[in-house]
């Protein structure tokens, strides 16, 4: 009980753990809030609607928190530039595109936010849409890098075994698990980033609130154990 306490208090002591908490806190309580409302007994509807206006709130927190990420952003962009100390070119361009969805996202929603704010006279829509887009778009490569990983961790694999080296083996296990966990996290948020999509797109508009509740909390979960197996390494 104490290390788990001790797990979470280090968690919240950095920006990128605290997002991860209230995250999962967020999409946690919309999974319940909505359903909840979708219940039939009356006297939960009242803690359902609590909830998902907790849940609002807290997304609106992250967003805000987000306004500062830019810088940080760029940072890791410019570090990594062309990929060129990356060994496989298919890797190397995938994560290239990455870095410039991501980069574009943080601006796109900056405007949106803005806009809602009325800070700026400017038609949000078309900017949340941009960045929903650009989102997708990051999290559909992101699922691409790791299957790539995969393959060439697959390979190493067989590699060493034919040298029969126990520890790179286990070395090799660990980082395909961390990749397969990775591409689950991001199918379930790219779920989600196609049901913000306009309607007519695949399943766009079609999920109830607490389908969008379940995937966000799916994602948010995975994101938190490899946040503490990273701290436990």
């Amino acid at each position: 009980m104490q290390q788990a306490v001790e797990s979470l208090v280090q968690l919240l002591e950095s920006y990128r753990g605290r997002d991860k908490v209230i995250r999962t806190f967020c999409y946690g309580s919309q999974l319940v809030g909505g359903v909840l409302q979708a219940g039939a007994v009356v006297s939960s509807h009242s803690l359902g609607k609590s909830l998902l206006l907790f849940s609002a709130q807290l997304s609106q927190c992250r967003t805000m928190l987000r306004l500062f990420d830019d810088l940080s952003m760029l940072a890791y962009t410019h570090s990594y530039g062309f990929g060129a100390r990356e060994g496989d070119s298919c890797l190397r361009w995938i994560s290239v595109l990455n870095n410039v969805a991501d980069q574009l996202y943080y601006p796109c929603e900056h405007i949106a936010w803005a806009a809602d704010a009325e800070l700026i006279k400017v038609r949000s829509a078309e900017w949340w849409l941009f960045s929903t887009v650009l989102w997708g778009l990051s999290l559909l490569l992101g699922i691409l890098r790791s299957f790539r990983i995969l393959l060439l961790l697959t390979k190493k694999l067989k590699s060493c075994g034919r040298h029969r080296a126990d520890n790179s083996h286990s070395q090799i296990h660990k980082q395909m698990r961390g990749e397969v966990l990775s591409i689950l996290s991001k199918m379930a948020d790219l779920s989600n980033s196609i049901h913000w999509m306009p309607p007519g797109f695949l399943w766009a508009g079609r999920f109830p609130v607490w389908l969008v509740g379940l995937m966000g909390t799916i994602s948010s979960v995975i994101g938190l154990v490899q946040a503490n197996a990273g701290n436990s390494s």
